[in-house]
């Protein structure tokens, strides 16, 4: 067996995806003996571990940027991940809940930055946000869920209003980054499993 299909193996097992399990990818990755596998394995475990989030904040970022991904296998696996590190079913329904309401507010928000047009800031939004108001993960985390999977999507306004919420609430620097920096692995995951 090569040293390839060895580090694929032990990364699937980690994600609780049968062995024999490819993406076309992953087939990629695996026949050309790349070296990239051994960051792959590397950048999958970093999002587990920080010094500045708990495992389960790390569990619930992964979570909800995976949905956000519409990606099954890591959204099953943070799932599996988040509730072995405690999380409650209301705090995974709020990873579920950011993901889907982010995605909604990252495309109008993005809209109105792009357009640059005051009239478009003057009409109501119509976006329904009470998840915001009281989450089951507290006010600190879910800005942070909000704010890693803005990043993700890529709405500079977001990204941006987020942050600054954050370090009005004392959030620090460093656990926003890793944050971001969790988000960003969890989507590079999901280009080689999904």
């Amino acid at each position: 067996m090569s040293e390839s299909t060895e580090l694929i193996q032990e990364i699937l097992q980690s994600l609780g995806l049968d062995t024999a399990y490819r993406t076309a990818s992953l087939t990629l990755l695996e026949k050309g003996e790349s070296r990239y596998l051994r960051d792959f394995k590397l950048n999958h475990t970093s999002t587990l571990t920080s010094a500045h989030l708990t495992e389960k904040e790390c569990a619930l970022l992964g979570l909800s940027t995976a949905i956000n991904n519409n990606n099954t296998p890591l959204t099953n696996y943070y799932t599996t991940y988040a509730e072995a590190q405690g999380a409650t079913p209301a705090e995974i329904a709020d990873a579920a809940g950011c993901a889907s309401l982010l995605a909604s507010n990252n495309v109008f928000y993005r809209f109105r930055h792009f357009t640059q047009k005051e009239k478009y800031t003057q009409i109501p939004a119509r976006i329904r946000m009470q998840l915001m108001m009281k989450p089951a993960t507290g006010k600190e985390f879910f800005e942070l869920l909000s704010l890693a999977i803005s990043a993700v999507n890529g709405c500079e306004m977001c990204v941006n209003a987020h942050e600054d919420s954050l370090i009005k609430l004392g959030t620090t620097e460093e656990r926003i980054f890793d944050a971001v920096r969790i988000a960003s692995l969890v989507t590079a995951t999901g280009k080689i499993i999904f």
